[in-house]
């Protein structure tokens, strides 16, 4: 988990990553940040995440964000 916050903190470091829950309904991510997290996390925790797991709902929280990780872990 300690990882994915480094990577969250890098792409946007002002945004309180432990705490939000809204970081795509909230516009705390933008687009481009969305695009280049999803590219870390798949080289980072070796997963490959579908088009159809881009959903705010996977995105809105650190928590969200790892349990998607956790769950592509499991299934590879």
């Amino acid at each position: 988990m300690e990882a994915l916050y480094e990577i969250l903190e890098e792409l946007q470091p002002e945004v309180d990553f432990h705490t939000a829950t809204n970081l795509i309904d909230g516009h705390l991510l933008p687009s481009l940040s969305i695009i280049s997290l999803i590219a870390e996390l798949e080289d980072e925790f070796d997963i490959t995440i579908p088009a159809v797991e881009i959903v705010p709902a996977n995105f809105n929280s650190a928590d969200a964000i790892w349990a998607l990780v956790q769950r592509l872990q499991e299934e590879d």
